[in-house]
């Protein structure tokens, strides 16, 4: 089979790879689309590795359809040759055919495509996972969501929106306020015109504090919003876009309750990543079907482009999902 690989200068290249041998509890699923995540840059640049006994090239979220079967995943699970499927992946979504742990594998829900699907498990389990397990998110609650052109915003802010949680978010491209808008958030800051930190400072003010900040940017002004949340807030690291480094009012911390939690799906035990797939099917995937909660996908180029698709993500200029097509 073909499969993405990184060469001399980080340059991709579509190129013959042995193909996946499946263990008992592992499907083949062959892919049709795959859709790209800032992780992928990262492992791309040498950053971040895949787990042991994942395949060496990118992609954490694919669709596709089953085409073989290991008897412990024909014993254990309701799937069967020929189901469409999404899954999430420690690796290897770049390519024509992946092997899969059968949980790890999620049915398509209802009235979504196979591009939204592939769009959907390492996207909407990060936003399950840092919304209600580490953020203990509430209806009613006010979130701040940074970054709310980027593809996990694009899945974080309509997934609490359905869920009856108040979003606030931040741009730094006007031109990508009514995209971000039609996400539902009801309040959109534009950073390089706005001051984040008086926004929250006016909204605690007001009653309307932060509960849940989920930040994948970090650096300097991570320190000097924080001590404008609601007392027993959270505040989620996912990644540190914006700089590893900043200041804190330490005594703020302890005074206001307010708990700082650093949090990566790719760290969770496959144990763990199975009951956030299974919690996502149960409760979220009936409002995907509705319409409620869907990805909003930005662009679709074939696997061919992965260069091209990759630079939409490293100059911030996607607003949504960018996803891979391997085969109709």
């Amino acid at each position: 089979m073909k499969a993405i690989l990184v060469g001399e200068n980080q340059a991709l290249s579509w190129s013959d790879v042995p193909d996946p041998v499946i263990k008992s509890e592992e499907v083949l699923v062959e892919i049709h689309y795959a859709a790209l995540n800032r992780a992928d840059l990262m492992q791309r640049a040498g950053d971040y590795p895949p787990p042991p006994g994942c395949p060496e090239w990118m992609g954490l979220e694919v669709s596709g359809v089953i085409v073989e079967m290991g008897e412990e995943a024909k014993a254990k699970s309701d799937y069967k040759i020929g189901d469409k499927v999404c899954a999430l992946l420690g690796g290897g979504g770049y390519a024509e055919y992946v092997a899969v742990k059968y949980d790890m594998l999620m049915p398509i829900p209802e009235n979504c495509s196979m591009i939204e699907a592939a769009a959907m498990p390492e996207a909407f389990a990060t936003a399950y996972l840092n919304l209600f397990i580490e953020g203990k998110i509430k209806e009613g609650n006010t979130l701040l969501m940074n970054a709310g052109a980027s593809g996990l915003a694009s899945v974080v802010i309509p997934m609490a929106k359905a869920f009856g949680i108040r979003v606030i978010t931040t741009i730094i491209d006007e031109n990508k306020r009514a995209a971000v808008e039609k996400l539902g958030a009801d309040i959109v800051v534009n950073t390089l015109t706005e001051d984040i930190v008086e926004v929250l400072k006016n909204q605690l003010a007001l009653g309307h504090s932060v509960d849940v900040a989920i930040d994948c940017l970090g650096g300097e002004i991570m320190g000097k919003c924080i001590h404008y949340l609601t007392h027993g807030a959270r505040w989620i690291m996912i990644a540190a876009l914006a700089g590893q480094f900043t200041q804190i009012d330490l005594k703020n911390i302890y005074v206001r309750n307010v708990r700082i939690i650093g949090s990566t799906l790719r760290s969770r035990t496959p144990e763990v990543k199975a009951q956030i797939l299974a919690s996502l099917v149960k409760d979220v995937w009936a409002k995907v079907s509705t319409g409620e909660v869907k990805p909003t996908i930005d662009t679709v180029l074939p696997i061919t482009e992965a260069e091209a698709a990759h630079a939409l993500l490293a100059e911030n200029k996607s607003c949504g999902k960018v996803v891979l097509k391997v085969k109709e």
